[in-house]
This record gives C-alpha cells, structure tokens and sequence, in this order.
C-alpha cells in the first residue's frame, strides 16, 4: 500500500436520492459533495463516490468466499482495525441488517481479514474490511 493512497471515483447506481442520501450521510457518516436532480457525490472515506439514480435493474452474482456467498458486484473500504469494529458496532446499534455479519476471514493465512457487508437502499452490497497487518493488503498465499 502506498503512504498516500490516490482517491479513487466510483459512480454507481442507485433508486432514488433521497434514501441515498440519509444512507450515506447518516448511517455511515459520509459528508455530501455536489448534487443535482439525479445524483449526489459522497466522501467516502477520503475517496469519492457518485450516486446516480438508474431504473434498471441488475441480476445479483455471487462467488463462495471463505464460506460466504460474497456478492460480485460491491465496493467498500480497507479501513484501520479500530475504526472497522467501530463502524460495526454502530451498525448494530442502528440495527442495519448484516448481509454478510463481522467476521474473520481466512484466519491463519496472509490474507487473514476483518469483513462484513452490507446493503444500502438500493441493494448495493457494500464491503468493509480490516487488517490487523495493514502491509498484507496485496499479501498471495
């Protein structure tokens, strides 16, 4: 991983603005960018993400990870442990619904990781991980 990490932009899907908007906002504590009629971008943790309102609809694909039906299409953030058990804790306290709970993955092996997902309104599956040792991020075998 590099010191300083470029941003990455994500645009991506959703149903409508409004449910997007608290979701991001208020449940993962997002800060809003620009915004119009259809979209809204987010800061997401350091990195941007544009929300645009679609009426198409996707079929969902999934791929057995460690055990776990782990959607195809999701996006998330690496954040530091604290911060990782944090958020899910916050997560439960809200009662956001788990589509995959906190757990360890790949336990004993270099890839060894803290994930959960979830989804925001629009079905979006959203990733959130941690490494206990952060330089394993790129880590094979």
């Amino acid at each position: 991983m590099t010191a300083n990490p470029v941003p990455f932009h994500l645009a991506f899907p959703v149903r409508d603005i409004d449910s997007t908007r608290r979701f991001y906002e208020e449940t993962l504590g997002c800060s809003v960018g620009r915004q119009a009629e259809r979209w809204v971008d987010f800061d997401f943790f350091g990195h941007q993400l544009s929300a645009h309102v679609s009426e198409s609809a996707e079929v969902e694909a999934h791929n057995s990870v460690d055990g776990d039906a782990v959607p195809v299409r999701h996006f998330g953030a690496v954040l530091p442990w604290p911060r990782w058990e944090a958020l899910a804790d916050k997560l439960r306290q809200q009662g956001v619904e788990f589509l995959i709970p906190p757990r360890i993955r790949f336990q004993g092996e270099a890839g060894e990781q803290g994930t959960f997902f979830i989804r925001d309104p629009s079905g979006n599956a959203l990733e959130f991980k941690s490494f206990k040792h952060p330089e394993r991020l790129f880590s094979q075998g």
